[in-house]
């Protein structure tokens, strides 16, 4: 008796501990993704500016010395800078004044504004096409929430500018057009599964059905870029039949198994005497399958829409195939659309400082899509409920 004691406090103590560390590790990595994500609109890129150098051996930069191809970062509040450097054997001097978010040039030389923020300067060097060049960072202040959920324009590399509201409503439309579609059909076949199939085929049908769900989602965006584009293209004639129209058929095919599976296990569940009663009391078949066996089932095809809506908003592969991944806001069901997660996916692996952090901007507000949307689902299922 006292080993078995020992053991089973063992094993107390020993899920008491997992759990509290699993717990523990999903809530450092969400907090770690929030504060990734919040941190563009609190704070800027860098305290002050930052000059980086190409094929400059020595920089002075305001009576400082520099060696090296590092970078070189000034104090906040630098306001003028004079940079010297010695190009094809001469003493060269730029004389900088930052001005807020723009950089200008006092005297002689040409300053390029290559992108948002940067500004560059070109000098011939000892070897003929490999000039000599000075790159000034300027520091991004901090990007505007309502700018980036409003904003119509994705433009992370040149022009810094992150809107997604076009990626919002990609997400929004595809995943919505695929409850439209998917959640119906699926209901349908679990209660033809679980109301009036016979048993034996019912269970083969059941079975593929559950081997459908697990299907790799790049399958489907494979099936979908072979099979669903080219027939949209043909039927529509349109010039490519990647868009939101295929990306909604792609998820509810995608959604169906995990509809079907949790709602026909939720009406098996349903006790045999309330059919019996039902149709005890003169109604159909149908009519108790619908008025009935799925009203006491309601609680778990409810979980099945939630699950689905989930897969169809998180669903990152089978979308980059089939959607076409253009920014724009969508006018018609043809057009190309590009999805919140398929934003993170395609981008994700080149992001730098300011743009990777805008990348768990958007993974913070496809959670919130998540929860809002389910938490509308419960909200109706509670004023049902009442």
């Amino acid at each position: 008796m006292d080993i078995r004691k020992k053991v089973d406090r063992f094993f107390t103590v020993l899920v008491t501990v997992t759990s509290f560390i699993s717990v523990l590790a999903l809530g450092a990595i969400l907090l770690f993704v929030f504060v990734q994500g919040a941190e563009p609109f609190f704070f800027g890129t860098a305290r002050g500016v930052r000059i980086v150098c190409e094929r400059v051996d020595g920089l002075m930069v305001n009576g400082v010395f520099y060696t090296g191809t590092g970078t070189i970062e000034l104090p906040k509040d630098t306001r003028n800078i004079a940079l010297g450097f010695e190009s094809g054997g001469e003493e060269r001097v730029l004389d900088l004044t930052v001005n807020g978010e723009e950089l200008t040039l006092n005297g002689e030389g040409e300053l390029v504004n290559t992108e948002a923020y940067v500004y560059s300067a070109d000098f011939p060097g000892a070897v003929p096409g490999l000039n000599q060049k000075i790159h000034i960072i300027l520091p991004e202040p901090p990007y505007s929430f309502f700018r980036f959920i409003t904003g119509r324009q994705w433009r992370p590399t040149y022009q810094k500018i992150y809107g997604i509201l076009p990626m919002i409503a990609g997400t929004v439309l595809a995943s919505f057009g695929a409850i439209l579609v998917g959640v119906p059909l699926g209901l349908l076949c679990a209660v033809f599964l679980a109301e009036f199939l016979p048993k034996k085929a019912a269970a083969l049908l059941r079975a593929c059905i559950e081997l459908l769900a697990g299907i790799p989602s790049v399958v489907y965006g494979f099936f979908g870029l072979m099979m669903l584009s080219p027939l949209v293209k043909n039927t529509f004639h349109t010039a490519s039949g990647n868009g939101l129209l295929t990306a909604v058929l792609v998820l509810a095919v995608m959604i169906l198994p995990t509809v079907i599976t949790i709602a026909e296990t939720s009406l098996r569940s349903v006790p045999e005497t309330q059919r019996e009663a039902s149709l005890a009391l003169g109604a159909s078949r149908m009519q108790t399958a619908w008025r009935v066996t799925l009203v006491h089932a309601r609680s778990g095809v409810i979980a099945g829409v939630i699950l689905g809506i989930s897969r169809a908003v998180g669903e990152t592969m089978a979308v980059i195939l089939v959607a076409g991944n253009s920014v724009q806001i969508v006018h018609s069901p043809l057009d190309s659309i590009r999805t919140l997660t398929a934003t993170i996916a395609l981008e994700m692996g080149y992001a730098q400082g300011r743009h990777g952090s805008m990348l768990f901007s958007i993974g913070i507000v496809l959670f919130t899509l998540i929860l809002i949307l389910n938490g509308v689902i419960l909200a109706v299922r509670r004023k049902e409920t009442r």
